[in-house]
């Protein structure tokens, strides 16, 4: 089975849940595999938490301010892409600076570093959650953009306006460097929670 069908298989039923158009879907797909291997992975023997805000990049940097000198910033758009297997290693690294990355629906990263504003609301204030998804909520309430958070207790989480709509547990899969596939696992649908979750199968 070719990456791209695995990637369908796999995250297909988490990008439904956003509902977005089929050329963010793309990107939404490979954007929560590189989460998923983040959140297994971390970096440098620790875990790391981030996030990834794709789509509505106008808005999106409108509502956030850079933390530090764009790491991203002057570099052509052909090697700010996601599907690039040396970039997807520049994002593990710079993953673990503070902020946030903003990419682009057709799956160019824009910038990196970005302090996202948030909402004081409390529908933006998640039990047991800290303010990545305080963030998470607030911007994908105020825009059609759809956050991937990778926490640092290794949880990933997909927002479309304000809500939780996915939540991926990374333990559940195997990665190897050729693909990402899932042994028995199946994605449970849990409406009255607001978002999937990724388990397996019982057998």
């Amino acid at each position: 089975m070719e990456r791209s069908d695995h990637l369908e298989e796999i995250f297909g039923p988490v990008a439904e849940t956003t509902h977005c158009a089929l050329r963010r879907r793309r990107t939404l797909e490979e954007v929560t595999m590189l989460a998923v291997e983040l959140a297994r992975e971390g970096r440098e023997g620790r875990k790391i938490g981030t996030m990834f805000v794709i789509g509505d990049v106008d808005s999106v940097l409108e509502r956030s301010r850079p933390l530090i000198l764009d790491p991203l910033y002057g570099h052509p758009d052909e090697v700010r892409d996601i599907s690039r297997p040396d970039f997807r290693e520049t994002v593990k690294e710079l993953a673990q600076l503070d902020g946030a990355f903003v990419v682009a629906s057709r799956g160019t990263f824009v910038s990196a570093g970005r302090f996202i504003d948030v909402e004081l609301t409390p529908e933006n204030f998640l039990p047991g959650l800290g303010t990545r998804h305080a963030a998470a909520a607030s911007i994908s309430a105020a825009t059609s953009a759809i956050p991937v958070v990778v926490s640092q207790s290794s949880v990933v989480r997909v927002f479309a306006d304000g809500e939780v709509r996915a939540e991926i547990i990374p333990e559940l899969f195997l990665l190897s460097r050729e693909q990402f596939f899932t042994r028995d696992a199946s994605v449970q649908r849990v409406p009255e929670a607001g978002f999937t979750m990724a388990l397996a199968q019982d057998g």
